[in-house]
């Protein structure tokens, strides 16, 4: 069985911390990652005290949910307490918990996209592209001979990396001239006379992180006393596969049959499926964000989505929002458009782990609505 620190490492990779907002927090809330070994998984929406009793009674060795267990700070964890029962649950039972939240949330196979496609949306798109990672471009010249050298040096320091590339580099020829004054020791060349040296133009892009250690590789091993160099930050061209909500078409249909389909697709709750709009307008473009959203109803009304698909909506910005004659609204269960992630998540632990892990989707509802009257 793999170690605890080798799955949390996996899901991570996925959804890394780093990309969660700074109000949030993810990541690793119990159990021992060197020490831990994990055979079972269980994905749930909430770290509720009924998730933790059935992970306990399944016998997982780690709980993912998406939900913070401890989003504010506590002072204590009595099992006196909800959260204080759901971590003895689990402490006891032996099982660790992980949180991935918002990280989750804005992720290629994240939350938003996989309501996305449980819905039926095709050429899918985030609805607000994520920021890129600063990023710089690095040119330097170097003499000939030299050159691979420090083209493996910038590339050992990080830089060339490109999505899935590494040591991406372009090159050009040229000539470099100088003359070395008193003092100097040049690496080619004599004191006070003229040279001209057959050089490459080498320039690579790097994660502004890495500015520092990539400059110091270069000077490393550049062979000259006085290297020529320079750096430019470049413009953030976002990122076209991550970002919040998502957008995309589906079959041509009408407001009251897309619902149906919606209603179809998530698991039930007493919530339902609640509209806004004209049952029988046309119905192909939809936008969606999974879990709370009328945060992005400005944005949504500026598309050309037909309809935008979301949860809590409140009654005054939902009532503002279709005065303007925009799309139409969907307001789906919180808990259920989440609990779509969970089959993806599942569905890539298994690829990642093989039959090392066994590992289930929750079913347990733990969306607060229990009943209409």
């Amino acid at each position: 069985m793999p170690r605890l620190s080798e799955v949390v490492d996996l899901i991570h990779g996925w959804y890394p911390p780093a990309t969660a907002d700074a109000w949030d927090a993810v990541g690793l809330v119990s159990g021992d990652p060197a020490g831990d070994e994990v055979g079972r998984v269980l994905l749930a929406v909430d770290p509720a005290p009924v998730v933790a009793e059935e992970a306990a009674a399944w016998g997982a060795d780690l709980l993912v949910v998406h939900h913070p267990l401890f989003l504010a700070g506590v002072h204590g964890v009595a099992a006196t307490t909800p959260k204080g029962r759901t971590l003895h649950t689990l402490t006891r039972s032996g099982c660790a918990l992980l949180t991935a939240h918002t990280n989750a949330d804005q992720a290629v196979g994240g939350v938003s996209e996989a309501m996305a496609k449980a819905l039926g949306l095709t050429g899918i798109a985030p609805l607000v592209p994520a920021a890129g990672l600063p990023t710089d471009k690095l040119t330097v010249y170097v003499p000939v001979a030299d050159a691979d050298r420090v083209r493996d040096a910038l590339a050992g320091a990080g830089a060339g990396r490109i999505g899935d590339y590494e040591a991406a580099s372009f090159s050009t020829s040229g000539q470099g001239r100088f003359r070395p004054l008193e003092g100097a020791a040049p690496a080619v060349g004599e004191v006070g006379r003229a040279e001209v040296v057959e050089e490459e133009r080498v320039e690579v892009v790097l994660s502004r992180a890495l500015r520092g250690a990539v400059i110091s590789a270069l000077l490393a091993t550049h062979p000259y006393e006085e290297p020529a160099y320079d750096v430019v930050e470049l413009g953030d061209p976002g990122c076209a596969a991550t970002g919040t909500g998502r957008i995309g078409e589906v079959q041509p249909t009408t407001l009251r049959g897309f619902a149906e389909q919606v209603s179809a697709a998530l698991p039930t709750t007493a919530h339902g499926v609640r509209v806004a709009g004209d049952p029988e307008r046309d119905v192909r473009r939809v936008a969606l964000c999974g879990g709370a959203g009328d945060f992005l109803l400005d944005t949504v009304r500026a598309t050309d989505a037909d309809v935008y698909v979301t949860s809590d909506l409140r009654h005054h910005p939902a009532s503002e929002f279709l005065e303007h004659d925009g799309p139409a609204l969907v307001d789906v269960a919180h808990w259920a458009a989440e609990w779509t992630w969970l089959p993806v998540l599942r569905d890539r632990l298994a690829v990642a782990l093989g039959d090392t892990v066994e590992t289930r989707v929750s079913t347990i509802v733990t969306d607060p609505w229990q009943f209409r009257t």
